[in-house]
């Protein structure tokens, strides 16, 4: 089942358990959805694209989650967490640091990476292969990491 799908079944279980911060969530989502196809002129998007959205939402409410800290606001930053952990489930699982860590050596090694000029060549397979799995920040950390070390 695509996610647009899935989507419109869980507003209208929110709607029945009047979930209100759920029902938010799961609206901006959908509403994000429709302006990608829009934006796209296509009539459906690629697993790929509906990730990177949803990774695109979660940080969007991480980030003022932040800023409502910083300003003393508890209330709206308890808020935008709370969207950001829902809009979460919807993103396919993460894969652990061991896991990351095996994949990447192998993406240097596969590429025969020797210093830090082969950086963007690992980090543009890596968030090809790593798409929703992993954060991007953490691929980078740990590729910089790998080939300081060579």
């Amino acid at each position: 089942m695509n996610l647009e799908k899935k989507i419109t079944k869980s507003i209208i279980v929110s709607m029945k358990l009047r979930d209100a911060v759920r029902l938010e969530s799961l609206r901006s989502i959908k509403s994000s959805l429709l302006l990608l196809k829009t934006k796209n002129r296509n009539t459906s998007i690629s697993e790929t694209e509906e990730v990177q959205l949803l990774q695109k939402l979660v940080k969007q409410r991480k980030e003022s989650a932040i800023i409502y800290k910083d300003q003393n606001r508890s209330d709206l930053a308890d808020q935008e967490e709370a969207q950001a952990k829902i809009i979460s489930e919807f993103l396919p699982k993460p894969i652990s640091e061991e896991e990351l860590e095996k994949i990447i050596d192998s993406l240097i090694d596969e590429i025969g990476a020797t210093d830090m000029k082969d950086m963007g060549v690992i980090m543009s397979k890596a968030s090809i292969k790593l798409a929703g799995k992993a954060d991007g920040k953490t691929i980078s950390n740990i590729v910089r990491e790998k080939l300081m070390k060579k």
